[in-house]
């Protein structure tokens, strides 16, 4: 059977010579190259969601690879598809560099300029590691595969427009409806979702920030485990603080987290740093919260534009969820999405803040009512993300298991509302 090899390489130049190179090589089947990170992890994605036997038997990561450093792009890899192996390919082919790429997940590195027995020696060595890998898979082994769970952030177009509670209530219904939900607070200075879920603990994202390797132990340590069923890995205490956890640091909380539950929504408040920047290019879903109002929508497309200069997302990639909406209002979702270039959500969050407020003073929010229309409206948004699990037979929208009277949900044991 061929080796199946993925190329990443951003250079023009390094592409012709890379897949030059590598169809010379005996039983290799190169595959189109990707030309950046978003586009590898895309691809990767999409076959591993097929089957675990559609990915590609080695990737090849260039050096000049962006906008995701290399070493980065590799951890990712590494965690999120472990059925890959991938080689490094760099200029700086040092016992610092070498140590570096094994530690971040590669399986090996080759020198530039490509030689061809290096290149051939090491692409066979990996693809019988990842033959093998697959082959224990096969046999039913208790080992991580596929894509990982689903990463949504929730962005606010300035603050007070209801990232928070948007980002807590969509955790809360995919929680509800049987799907194992991990809420990550990155914002990082003025994190509320302790408060709001009514938390005191010690520990905080600030504890694994300078961890290279987060393990399951680890992890286990520096999260909450909620009444609700939620797994929160909260904000530091102090907001300073925040700095520390940087644009490495969360990539590979966001990975770990990925790697070990089925959702994993992040509050990225509304500032934007680099670990929020980091959080917001990797996910699945980006969502960008705003009211309908002129202040908020101009901070909604100042947002937008600021993602697509710093290329961490596209207008086109992002989704807008509009809070606080009435009929009467004179801005609506359709000109919300023409103003700022990006999907609008379907379904609008009602402006009922009397509904939140008792919930909110008490730091209950997952004790909220399900008669209120404002989480009605919230769980229905998950349902229209698909992050939660649909009742089975029923195919009505906004319908899937959770506490009764929120769209149709029923109580569960351990549910979050």
């Amino acid at each position: 059977m061929p080796t199946r090899i993925l190329p990443a390489v951003g250079d023009a130049d390094a592409v012709r010579s890379l897949t030059t190179l590598l169809s010379q090589l005996p039983d290799a089947e190169p595959v189109a190259p990707v030309t950046d990170s978003t586009q590898l992890i895309d691809t990767l994605a999409r076959l591993a969601a097929e089957s675990v036997d559609e990915l590609p038997e080695v990737v090849v990561v260039h050096e000049r690879i962006g906008p995701v450093p290399a070493l980065e792009l590799i951890r990712e890899v590494a965690l999120r598809f472990p059925a890959v192996g991938v080689i490094l390919v760099t200029s700086d082919a040092t016992p610092g560099l070498f140590q570096a790429a094994m530690d971040y997940g590669a399986r090996g590195l080759v020198a530039l300029p490509l030689n061809y027995e290096e290149l051939a020696g090491r692409v066979h060595v990996v693809a019988q590691w990842a033959v093998g890998v697959r082959r224990h898979l096969g046999s039913g082994g208790d080992v991580f595969t596929g894509a990982g769970g689903t990463v949504v952030t929730v962005s606010g177009a300035k603050g007070g427009v209801g990232a928070t509670v948007t980002a807590v209530q969509l955790a809360l219904a995919a929680q509800a409806s049987g799907r194992s939900t991990a809420l990550l607070d990155l914002d990082l200075q003025t994190g509320d979702v302790a408060a709001y879920l009514d938390v005191q603990f010690r520990r905080s994202v600030l504890d694994l920030a300078a961890i290279t390797d987060i393990s399951p132990r680890v992890l286990a340590d520096a999260v909450f485990r909620h009444d609700s069923g939620l797994t929160l890995l909260l904000a530091p205490a102090e907001g300073e603080r925040g700095e520390d956890v940087t644009d490495r640091a969360a990539r590979s909380i966001v990975g770990a987290l990925r790697s070990r539950y089925d959702v994993v929504v992040i509050d990225c408040g509304a500032q934007l740093g680099g670990a929020g920047a980091a959080a917001v290019e990797t996910a699945d879903r980006a969502l960008l919260v705003t009211t309908p109002d002129v202040v908020a929508v101009r901070g909604a497309k100042r947002a937008v534009r600021m993602w697509d200069r710093l290329q961490i997302r596209k207008a086109e990639e992002t989704t807008v969820v509009v809070n606080r909406h009435t009929r009467g209002t004179e801005i609506q979702p359709p000109l919300i999405a023409r103003i700022t270039g990006t999907a609008v959500a379907a379904t609008t969050v009602p402006a009922h803040f009397k509904e939140l407020q008792s919930a909110v003073d008490a730091g209950r929010l997952h004790e909220l009512d399900a008669r209120s229309t404002v989480k009605q409206a919230l769980w229905t948004l998950a349902a229209e993300l698909d992050l939660v699990k649909a009742v089975e037979g029923d195919r009505k929208p906004g319908r899937f298991r959770g506490d009764r009277g929120a769209v149709g949900l029923r109580r569960r044991r351990g549910g979050g509302g």
